[in-house]
């Protein structure tokens, strides 16, 4: 059997809720020691009790946790407490990466004060999530930082009917943005030899994520509003529509060839070249008419049988899955995992998704 990447790592894990755990996991799937220290005192990590209400109030563990607590060591430690933090103390003298996310005002309480643990590893890697990039005091939490650099805003279906993304997606940006940079961190010590300090910020990742709305604003002063699941710059992309069995697809045309395989196949052929539509501009000009125009013909056919036509023609279309659907998918059942937390049997969606060969 091939030997996992980073099976020789040992990676410290004092974070909680979604962002750093997620980190954490990372490293498990991919075969390093992963300690995950938790709070004594609280109980654990609090997402242990984010249960929905059918779930048993009386488990260990919540399936929120488990979406990110995979391949780990649970190890439950007061590190206010002294002979308990020599104990975490012995552990970062080993550690080559720990994962931390407390507020400002508590590191030094902690023991997690990152001039205190160079003192105890030099070679320590240590990554740190925090919230906001000037507010080091201020708590942070994915529903606000979503609010607060603009995602909500642009989300939902009109300025009444806004919404947030379903999942904690800015965590999970903050995730990925600090796995890179331990990922880094731990090249440039094997050129080196020296340990690094890795932080990244909730609002910044957030705000690196908006990309093509920032341009938007940057370059032209345009405000994005909330268009529901329309593209600003593309139609027609993120229309939806309904198939005469009830199923709904959504379409992503971002091309005239494109456009002209949709006609073909629904048989509006006359489309591509009246003024209104022909070009890209035209149609996002006047999408809601040309959204009307191709709903009369979509809404007479079959969702499967409409599909398999526009996939064939090169038609970038979809269906409009429930998530149980989406995991009874062949793809997604290659991607579960499971294990066992605290007695308690857990399955999640595998956090890496790529192939090295």
């Amino acid at each position: 059997m091939a030997k996992a990447p980073l099976q020789d790592l040992l990676v410290l894990e004092t974070a909680g809720v979604l962002a750093g755990p997620a980190v954490g996991m990372f490293f498990a799937e991919l075969g390093a020691h992963v300690v995950k220290v938790e709070n004594k005192r609280s109980g654990g990590d609090v997402t242990r009790s984010w249960k929905l209400p059918s779930e048993d109030p009386a488990s260990p563990v919540s399936a929120y946790f488990s979406s990110v607590n995979w391949g780990k060591e649970h190890l439950f430690l007061d590190l206010k407490d002294a002979a308990e933090r020599d104990a975490f103390d012995e552990l970062v003298r080993k550690a080559d990466v720990l994962i931390t996310n407390h507020l400002a005002a508590d590191a030094e309480k902690l023991g997690l004060d990152r001039d205190r643990l160079r003192t105890l590893n030099r070679k320590l890697v240590h990554g740190h999530i925090k919230g906001f990039a000037d507010q080091p005091h201020r708590p942070a939490f994915d529903v606000v930082l979503q609010a607060e650099t603009g995602y909500i805003s642009m989300t939902g279906t009109d300025a009444d009917h806004l919404a947030k993304m379903p999942i904690a997606l800015i965590d999970m940006l903050a995730a990925h943005q600090l796995k890179e940079g331990l990922l880094i961190a731990l090249l440039q010590r094997e050129r080196t030899g020296k340990g690094a300090y890795v932080e990244v910020s909730l609002e910044e990742a957030a705000l690196s994520g908006l990309i093509n709305q920032a341009s938007n604003q940057l370059m032209t002063g345009a405000v994005a509003a909330p268009l529901g699941t329309l593209h600003p710059n593309i139609a027609p992309y993120g229309e939806l529509f309904t198939c005469a069995d009830g199923g709904r697809i959504i379409l992503a045309v971002g091309s005239n060839d494109q456009f002209a395989a949709l006609c073909k196949v629904i048989g509006t052929e006359g489309l591509t070249e009246d003024p209104h539509f022909s070009t890209n501009t035209e149609r996002v000009r006047n999408r809601k008419e040309l959204a009307a125009l191709l709903s009369a013909k979509i809404q007479q056919q079959h969702r499967q049988d409409l599909l398999d036509r526009l996939i064939a023609s090169g038609v970038p279309a979809g269906a409009v899955l429930r998530i149980d659907e989406v995991l009874a998918s062949p793809a997604a059942q290659a991607m579960l995992v499971e294990s066992t937390i605290d007695g308690m049997r857990t399955r999640r969606i595998r956090g890496n998704a790529f192939r090295i060969e």
